[in-house]
């Protein structure tokens, strides 16, 4: 592994955000990331948090954030901390959730190349199912997210575009029926895949990620004054250009492999 690779894995954002929340963290998974439990301590004060939110932008690597740190404004502003975090491998889409979300490694939980079954093993929803909280799932059709986790006692939806599923997002905030609720887009992903990550037309889709996270911590601030809550900005992970002009991404590389993670507890 490279040096330069990040040293805290995305397959730690399960044990975190189940620990802030104070739900029963499963054995054998990875433990949690000491920079939020240290922060969540300092925010809380050992009490947990009663509302999750993670935003789940697709392919934002660590380099596009180091080179393009302006454009992060508005996401470092509404969080505590900036967090580089390292994906797994292969690097793509629905193995880096799988690791997200369960917490252990592709060799565990079963998804080792770019296919969608559903995962059998435990992940963050089934551990909040059991704790007998309320989950929920805001995603564009077809994609990992709305695919990977289904057949759970949880509520999933699904629309076809982004701006659909953030304008559920927000609402849902209103609603305020949920203890988690994770929400995708894949937006930047798929625009970078055709034109490459530093395209003008793949930074707009990344601009619309972060006005949107913004929003989202706006919202969370304005409307649930009476929670706690933990949440964050976590991609999948990185990516890089190849010929043609056009991006990718799946390798062992640090461009691929090296993500930025936002993260803020509100109190």
């Amino acid at each position: 592994m490279s040096d330069l690779y990040s040293s805290i894995c995305i397959s730690s954002v399960k044990a975190s955000a189940l620990e802030i929340a104070g739900i029963e963290i499963p054995e054998s998974i990875e433990k949690p990331n000491p920079v939020l439990t240290a922060l969540a301590e300092k925010k809380l004060g050992g009490k947990p948090a009663d509302r999750v939110v993670i935003y789940n932008p697709d392919a934002v690597a660590l380099w596009v954030y180091q080179k393009y740190t302006s454009m992060f404004t508005k996401t470092a502003l509404c969080s505590d901390v900036a967090l580089p975090m390292l994906s797994v491998m292969p690097s793509v889409t629905p193995v880096c959730f799988a690791s997200m979300y369960s917490g252990v490694m592709p060799d565990i939980h079963g998804i080792k190349k770019y296919e969608k079954p559903v995962l059998t093993v435990n992940t963050i929803f089934d551990s909040y199912i059991k704790a007998g909280k309320k989950a929920a799932i805001v995603s564009t059709d077809r994609d990992s997210i709305s695919m990977i986790f289904l057949n759970r006692d949880m509520e999933y939806f699904i629309y076809d575009t982004p701006e659909e599923v953030n304008e559920k997002a927000l609402s849902l905030i209103d609603e305020d029926r949920f203890d988690l609720i994770v929400i995708y887009n894949g937006n930047y992903d798929s625009t970078m895949h055709k034109f490459g990550p530093e395209a003008p037309e793949s930074l707009a889709e990344l601009e619309k990620n972060i006005e949107f996270y913004s929003e989202l911590v706006e919202k969370i601030n304005r409307e649930w004054k009476h929670h706690s809550v933990f949440y964050g900005f976590c991609p999948d992970h990185g990516c890089h250009e190849i010929d043609g002009d056009c991006g990718s991404h799946g390798l062992d590389m640090e461009e691929d492999m090296n993500v930025i993670h936002f993260y803020g507890v509100k109190v």
